[in-house]
């Protein structure tokens, strides 16, 4: 039976590499993850759009390398010398753009990470190549660095990202509910966030499954 919705439940997010759907928009990406030992140059940039996946294999790369996982804007702050003893990834890189000591603290990191003999990931929404960095050294050592790009997701991934997102705020969608939504909606991780958080909180507020008639009310009132 489905869910009723009765309480406000938390939500749980699942970043395990078995939680993770491989698609031919992905394929790339994950592979490069799995064989992340053979990296040329030991570091690789995961580009993408918001909610691509690129946070949930930066985890999935945590949990094979043993890697620290930092925010960019943190890195202003941040211990260099003890960051580097380790694998780092570094989450939404590109938001130190712009930013002296952000990109001055992401440059020692670089530099220092790799001399250590450890490794480096980065996650962004777009190549280096589009950054338009203050320093040059640090531009040249990032667009020099290898680059995945996560496309847009196809049907079925759109399906396995709508049904894990539910997963994680523990929503049991009726029959029928999934497939509408990929019929109709755009094939946009953002939007599949959007969605699904505006049918969990419309489902909690009127204590109802979620269901196909919900989903058509919350894709006509986010005009998607």
């Amino acid at each position: 039976m489905a869910r009723q919705l009765s309480f406000d439940l938390p939500s749980r997010s699942a970043a395990r590499r078995e939680d993770f759907y491989v698609s031919p928009s992905n394929a790339t990406a994950v592979a490069l993850i799995e064989s992340w030992e053979s990296w040329p140059a030991r570091k690789l940039v995961l580009a993408g759009p918001v909610s691509a996946g690129k946070t949930h294999l930066a985890h999935v790369w945590s949990d094979l390398s043993g890697a620290t996982i930092v925010s960019s804007p943190d890195l202003v702050d941040a211990d260099i010398p003890a960051l580097a003893a380790n694998h780092v990834a570094i989450e939404d890189a590109d938001q130190i753009v712009g930013n002296r000591a952000g990109e001055e603290a992401l440059f020692h990191l670089h530099n220092l990470t790799l001399a250590e003999g450890h490794s480096l990931l980065f996650t962004a929404r777009a190549a280096p190549s589009h950054w338009p960095l203050i320093l040059p050294d640090l531009a040249s050592r990032l667009q020099a660095t290898p680059t995945c790009t996560l496309s847009r997701p196809d049907e079925d991934l759109l399906w396995a990202v709508l049904m894990k997102l539910m997963g994680d705020r523990q929503i049991l969608p009726t029959p029928g509910t999934i497939p509408y939504l990929v019929r109709h909606m755009p094939r946009d991780f953002d939007a599949a966030t959007r969605v699904v958080a505006a049918l969990d909180q419309l489902a909690l507020e009127r204590r109802r499954p979620v269901t196909r008639a919900l989903a058509a009310e919350v894709l006509d009132k986010l005009q998607l």
